[in-house]
């Protein structure tokens, strides 16, 4: 018998599946995972996660296994390049976004000692845990990605508004946002 699981893991797609199971809202502490959320959740923008999640192998590969000290020095011919690949979101704008992010990235990792400890502090180290019952309650944004939000354009990122960063927070466990009734609720809501 399959177990409950939020809606949108419960879709007949098995990598939404997988990802739904084994990586939402598992709190992440590793630098790299933070930025390839970062870039996903940017390239996301105006398409649906499963559109970007299926690209995630080519992004892998696109994109340096997502080693933002590799990305920051991407060239103009480089991103020229990414337009043309099929493994990824084509849109320039967006390519050039990690690229430009990838540099703000490092700055906070040299003021912060690392992306994590930076993040962290706007839901103060500890996983926000959210109680909802139905899919309707879940917000797109919260007053802590408003605020986060608001650094990361501050410190120079692009394609970080509320939404995309409300979304990363719920990718990296920032936010508990499985619902109640979903058998991962319990055993995230016992990660930090």
């Amino acid at each position: 018998m399959e177990p409950t699981r939020c809606p949108w893991g419960s879709l007949d797609d098995s990598r939404m599946r997988a990802y739904h199971d084994r990586e939402w809202g598992v709190p992440v502490h590793d630098d790299r995972k933070q930025f390839e959320f970062l870039v996903l959740e940017g390239a996301q923008a105006g398409l649906s996660w499963s559109t970007v999640l299926n690209k995630r192998p080519g992004y892998v590969r696109a994109f340096a296994g997502f080693d933002p000290a590799k990305v920051e020095r991407f060239s103009a011919a480089r991103i020229r390049q990414l337009t043309q690949d099929p493994g990824i979101v084509r849109n320039r704008l967006k390519i050039e976004s990690a690229v430009k992010n990838a540099r703000a990235f490092r700055a906070i990792q040299r003021e912060f000692g690392s992306f994590d400890d930076y993040c962290w502090r706007f839901v103060d180290g500890t996983p926000k845990q959210n109680r909802w019952t139905t899919v309707r309650q879940v917000p797109a944004t919260s007053p802590e990605s408003d605020a986060f939000s608001a650094d990361l354009k501050r410190r120079g990122l692009t394609f970080v508004g509320s939404t995309i960063v409300y979304a990363h927070m719920q990718a990296t466990g920032m936010v508990n946002d499985h619902l109640t009734g979903c058998f991962r609720y319990r055993e995230v809501a016992r990660l930090r």
